[in-house]
């Protein structure tokens, strides 16, 4: 789902125990930037990678923004177990169920200059609330997030194990839905497109939006300017496309990752693309190897690439 342009102002950072901040030291807000540059400047510019440290940055990207109805289980530093969830009924932040089981919601209808923030401070606050209850995290996105960074409460040891499904059945699992549960449920379920993610290939994902087209949508985890160096190589040398029929149709920029797309023939399954998408790793690996300054020709197609390339936000 794409995300405003809008810049916000965000949130004070944190105070620090004992008085001011000292200005040279990094920033209470978890940017990495010295507090003079951050909040101490007045502005802080937005966090580009939010998910930065967690494992499988990509994958966290994806169901943020790309995926409709996913899943993947949590464990906190302190041991406890929650459940991530691409999205929750009415774009809640957080949930805890009857049976004390806490799912938090990557998609919110709103987030800040520091998308895990808002999660974390959602999260932070689904952890304290008591069974069945509802969660009240406070202000969380376009207003400010005051709580901890994803980073600070989860285990950063623990893979990221991403299961896609076919709806939103797993809102109700366990429950006794009422007929407006079951009704909004049903509404939910016919937004949800076909998506599967392609098994041992990262945060690949392919999504069929229509009987008329399929696409690849893959997070890759390299920094920008080194992935579009190689995608230019293979560009240059005719070697970017994944097959006959195939198209690349241009990339995302999503939480400071690229997002390659290519276009596929919508009657073709998505396993029938594990090859080829398989293939392109290896020659895209053998691209990144490249350190030879760009022949004329790549930074042709480089410059084609970029203009191809928007930002969500």
């Amino acid at each position: 789902m794409a995300r405003s342009a809008t810049r916000r102002k965000p949130s004070s950072a944190p105070a620090a125990e004992g008085g001011d901040v000292n200005p040279k030291a990094p920033c209470p807000c978890g940017s990495g930037r010295r507090y003079k540059h951050c909040h101490g400047s007045g502005y802080a510019p937005p966090v580009t990678r939010p998910f930065e440290g967690l494992p499988g940055e990509p994958d966290w990207v994806a169901l943020r923004e790309l995926v409709p109805a996913a899943t993947a289980p949590l464990t906190t530093a302190d041991g406890r177990q929650v459940t991530l969830a691409s999205v929750l009924p009415g774009g809640a932040p957080a949930l805890v169920r009857a049976n004390g089981e806490i799912l938090l919601g990557a998609q919110l209808p709103t987030s800040s200059d520091d998308v895990s923030r808002d999660l974390g401070t959602a999260l932070a606050a689904a952890l304290e609330a008591p069974k069945g209850a509802p969660v009240d995290p406070g202000p969380v996105g376009a207003a400010g997030s005051a709580g901890p960074r994803l980073q600070e409460l989860l285990d950063l040891s623990a893979p990221l194990e991403v299961t896609v499904h076919e709806d939103f059945a797993f809102w109700l699992e366990g429950a006794d839905p009422s007929p407006a549960a079951k009704a909004g449920l049903e509404q939910a379920n016919q937004a949800v497109l076909p998506t599967v993610r392609l098994p041992g290939l990262g945060a690949a994902y392919w999504v069929r939006p229509s009987n008329e087209r399929a696409h690849l949508r893959w997070v890759r985890p390299e920094p920008e300017e080194h992935l579009l160096d190689a995608l230019a190589r293979l560009s240059a040398s005719e070697q970017i496309l994944l097959g006959e029929g195939t198209r690349y149709a241009g990339a995302f920029r999503a939480h400071g990752l690229v997002v390659p797309v290519w276009d596929l023939p919508a009657d073709t399954l998505a396993d029938d693309w594990t090859d080829a998408a398989t293939d392109f790793q290896t020659r895209l690996e053998q691209a990144l190897a490249v350190t030879d300054p760009l022949t004329a020709d790549e930074r042709r197609a480089r410059a084609g690439l970029i203009s191809r390339q928007i930002t969500l936000r």
